[in-house]
């Protein structure tokens, strides 16, 4: 675990501040957001970003895991795709919607904000949304660590949002209710679910 990795640091002021247009205002959601987003939309629908991946890369040492036993959350790195949900906010809801990710997704975490271009799938339009990226400086950025590591500090790790391994069951869960498949993420709930012995079913949280 890298040095000072317990401490939290505070959130940066992003040059995106000035570039949100708040009568047209979308949020890309990938994780927990998916199911749990924890602010009201217009309306959402499924989505997908293109030029990035969902994946288990990004310590968590406070909503799934501790300072001393982290979890591992997801970020977007590059490449590929990601399916997801895209919300549509009111505008006049946007400024406080942006307030509460700020501080949802920014203290203390390995996530840059990105405005970035999202196909929506039923209307066929493209928006551009509002997004967390992994910031691979960050010192709670984990990288690729692989099945096994993954599966060990998820199983393990449990934090103020609950334990690491419902975020992990939630996110397949949500995925498969949108028709999608993504074969790293079920890869990694088989090896959980393999040396628990169980099979596992997520707890809506």
């Amino acid at each position: 675990m890298p040095a000072g990795f317990g401490h939290t640091a505070g959130m940066t002021t992003s040059p995106l501040m000035t570039d949100f247009n708040d009568d047209d205002f979308w949020v890309f959601g990938y994780g927990s957001l998916m199911w749990n987003p924890g602010f009201t939309a217009l309306h959402w629908e499924p989505a997908v970003l293109e030029g990035h991946q969902r994946r288990f890369c990004i310590y968590s040492t406070h909503y799934r895991g501790t300072p001393d036993h982290p979890g591992l959350v997801l970020g977007l790195a590059p490449g590929g795709a990601c399916p997801g949900v895209a919300f549509h906010v009111a505008r006049d809801n946007a400024p406080a919607v942006r307030d509460y990710l700020r501080e949802r997704e920014l203290v203390g975490y390995a996530y840059t904000e990105a405005l970035l271009p999202v196909a929506l799938r039923d209307s066929g339009r493209t928006v551009t949304c509002y997004t967390f990226v992994a910031d691979p400086s960050h010192r709670q950025y984990a990288g690729d660590l692989g099945v096994g590591p993954s599966a060990e500090i998820i199983m393990e790790a449990m934090g103020k949002g609950g334990l690491n391994r419902d975020y992990l069951i939630n996110t397949v869960r949500e995925l498969e209710d949108h028709g999608v498949f993504e074969a790293p993420l079920h890869d990694l709930l088989e090896e959980v679910e393999r040396r628990t012995g169980t099979v596992m079913a997520g707890d809506g949280i």
